[in-house]
């Protein structure tokens, strides 16, 4: 059942196993018909050429003065026993009843041949079945000396040019096929015969080419025959060896199929022994990591999305259900009690200014993430934190602020974005310190591969496990003390966007109970010694 169902796989007509299949068994019969083809003409060469080679052998094998008695007499009866070694003596102008009765031999004089064409009988010098032989001399008379009975016809008669070729001195083989009046093809074979350096004249000898070209056919029956058996073996051998070879193939089709995007996390098979199918799975791998990173980067941007939605929605709700809530109270008589009035005032002034600044960093983050624009100028980094001292002192209150910087360092910065920098980790160091224990230090050193800013706190310090997402949005280590003093977690999530937008890199270190670093890397690039 199974090898059915195989085999009908092979019968699709659009399936890669059929094509490559027929494809291959047209291109090898293609191959077999074309050699068929060059064998056949080959051979028919090569079998004409060996029948004509005979038959000039054959002529040559009588004695030149011979032929010329033969032509002599071909009028008169020839005795069937002349003998192949006529000598060279022999008068080429005597009549056949006159010769003597003591020749070469013994020939025996006036005895007739039962079977002789015209008189003589050619059988005893020639061997070659149902040939005719005719003599053409020197001067272009063509005289027939044997014609078989089978034969119909005359012989055939070639230009007079032909024959004056063939008794040129440079002599070579000649034959050619020629058609018969009745619609046959016969072998003709011309061969000069000289004797004591002057030629006599020319034999010609035709043959039916009927028996060669039932040879060749037959010979072209059995190479066809071979070659169906051939396809037919090839086909059956063939089918399993495909079947094998596509087997990697068929494990690529299986994986994919079993991939979706719920299962991005399958890989195919790279190493199955065949270059081109390695690097199809290399490839595949390559796109499903992709298509695996896009799925994965889409869902996070999906679920911040969400969670930011919820954040800003809280957030937003706090101060609107503050204010919400003072304007019902100035509705209810409040704002006829100065003081309650004032109170009222303030508040949701501060819930406005909350308000109005998480608005604002909202604007700044979707700028930042649609399209962030940032002006780099070379200038000291240490010059703008001095230049920022009395203020971040100012905001520090009664905490300790120490400051420790590298001069004669200059870098690519933009000025008004690394003052946002400076300021939102200074205002978290702020937050998270003693009012009057606490101690911020700034640092800026050179190290190998840029300049390195830091912002250290002896505060409270963050727990380990909240330092993987410190600088995610909206997300605060301390909510209600983050609360306490306006915070809604934005200030680290806009920080590390506008590093990043330098080319740095930001990373936090922090022990519980103990304080908290900030480092801030900038790249090299850009800067130079200043002196």
């Amino acid at each position: 059942m199974k090898s059915r169902i195989r085999f009908r796989h092979f019968l699709v007509p659009n399936s890669l196993r059929f094509q490559l299949l027929s494809r291959s068994l047209l291109l090898m019969a293609v191959l077999l018909t074309v050699i068929g083809l060059f064998q056949y003409l080959f051979m028919q060469s090569f079998i004409y050429q060996n029948q004509a080679k005979s038959i000039q052998n054959e002529i040559q094998s009588v004695p030149p003065n011979a032929w010329q008695l033969m032509a002599s007499n071909s009028s008169v009866n020839i005795p069937n026993n002349i003998p192949n070694n006529i000598p060279n003596n022999f008068p080429d102008n005597t009549p056949n009843n006159n010769i003597p009765d003591n020749a070469s031999n013994n020939i025996p004089a006036n005895k007739p041949s039962e079977n002789s064409a015209n008189g003589f009988n050619h059988g005893h010098f020639f061997f070659i079945p149902d040939a005719t032989v005719a003599f053409i001399d020197s001067l272009g008379n063509f005289t027939v000396l044997s014609s078989p009975p089978t034969n119909v016809g005359t012989p055939p008669k070639l230009a007079e040019q032909d024959y004056q070729d063939a008794m040129a001195p440079n002599y070579r083989l000649i034959y050619k096929v020629v058609t018969q009046t009745t619609g046959g093809e016969q072998l003709l074979v011309l061969q000069p015969i000289q004797t004591r350096g002057s030629m006599l004249g020319v034999i010609q000898v035709t043959v039916s080419t009927k028996p060669l070209e039932d040879m060749l056919i037959q010979q072209l029956v059995i190479f066809l025959s071979l070659s169906l058996l051939a396809l037919i073996g090839g086909m059956l051998a063939f089918i399993p060896v495909l079947r094998k070879t596509l087997v990697p193939l068929s494990k690529i089709v299986d994986t994919v199929a079993q991939i979706d995007a719920g299962n991005l996390a399958e890989r195919l098979p790279a190493e199955q022994g065949q270059m081109e199918i390695d690097h199809l799975a290399i490839s595949f791998n390559g796109m499903l990591e992709r298509l695996e990173s896009s799925f994965e980067a889409e869902k996070e941007a999906k679920e911040q999305m969400r969670r930011f939605v919820a954040d800003a929605s809280h957030e937003l709700r706090t101060p609107l259900t503050s204010i919400h809530g003072f304007l019902e109270v100035l509705l209810r008589g409040a704002m006829n009690q100065p003081d309650k009035l004032d109170r009222s005032l303030k508040s949701m002034y501060a819930e406005s200014e909350r308000m109005k600044k998480l608005v604002q960093d909202l604007l700044l983050l979707a700028k930042l993430d649609r399209s962030p624009l940032i002006q780099l100028s070379e200038g000291e980094l240490d010059g703008i934190i001095k230049e920022m001292a009395p203020q971040l002192r100012l905001l520090a209150g009664n905490r300790k602020v120490s400051l420790r910087l590298t001069s004669n360092l200059r870098c690519q910065f933009d000025e008004d974005k690394m003052k946002q920098v400076l300021l939102n980790l200074f205002h978290n160091a702020v937050q998270y310190t003693d009012p009057e224990e606490g101690d911020i230090q700034l640092s800026l050193d050179k190290v190998d591969d840029g300049v390195e800013l830091t912002v250290r706190d002896n505060g409270s310090g963050i727990p380990e496990e909240h330092l993987p997402y410190l600088f995610d949005r909206f997300y605060r280590s301390d909510p209600s003390r983050a609360r306490k003093y306006g915070g809604a977690g934005l200030g680290l999530a806009i920080t590390k966007s506008l590093v990043e937008l330098h080319g740095g890199t930001i990373r936090v270190e922090s022990v519980e109970g103990e304080g908290t670093v900030f480092f801030v890397r900038l790249p090299a690039q850009g800067i130079v010694p200043h002196g």
